[in-house]
């Protein structure tokens, strides 16, 4: 996984994968933030971590998206997971991980895309339903990927960013995990901008 905040859908996906039916397992937690709360979860729970952090590569997100790439591979990672990663990943991920990342973004795609702040502009908008997306990621446009998986929230007229955050959060907790294990079970396919859900194999 690539984190920059708190964490709460990497917690989402250790809880999933604790069952033995899950298909797919965390098995290395990576940010451009040191101070980032995921990290800190993720060495608690006995998840390899570690920070990349701009400047440690002259701002060079080729550069730190190579020795990401190498850290990831080493400890077996087979699969991205980008939940609250503010950073755009660049060449060296998406080719090595080429249909194998998926992105996770708080807002109905295409709607209020390439931003952090989708859920304020949302509300600035004066949107009355919003949500959270799960789509593949590749070398279009931020946030511009095959969509997986989405899911609605309301807007309700007493919302704040926070109420309404939290109800999104709700949702990304659920739909993450089971976008995860079809991309895992290799049930996805890609036809133009749709993705077909696949039949589990019997």
């Amino acid at each position: 996984m690539l984190v920059s905040g708190r964490g709460t859908n990497l917690l989402a996906l250790l809880a999933a994968s604790a069952q033995t039916s899950y298909p797919a397992e965390v098995v290395a937690v990576a940010s451009n933030r040191p101070s980032c709360p995921a990290l800190a979860a993720a060495v608690q729970r006995g998840v390899a971590a570690r920070a990349f952090p701009a400047g440690q590569f002259g701002r060079d997100p080729v550069r730190r998206d190579q020795e990401m790439r190498d850290w990831l591979r080493s400890q077996g990672a087979s699969l991205l997971v980008l939940a609250g990663y503010d950073r755009i990943v660049t060449e060296p991920l998406l080719t090595s991980f080429a249909g194998r990342i998926l992105n996770l973004h708080n807002s109905l795609l295409p709607a209020f895309a390439g931003t952090m702040n989708a859920v304020p502009e949302a509300l600035e908008h004066g949107v009355k339903v919003t949500g959270c997306t799960v789509h593949l990621v590749d070398s279009g446009a931020a946030d511009g990927g095959p969509i997986v998986m989405q899911a609605a929230v309301p807007v309700l007229d007493e919302d704040t960013e926070e109420t309404l955050l939290a109800r999104i959060h709700e949702q990304e907790w659920r739909i993450l995990p089971a976008a995860l294990a079809l991309l895992a079970e290799g049930r996805l396919r890609v036809e133009g901008r749709r993705v077909r859900v696949l039949e589990a194999a019997p």
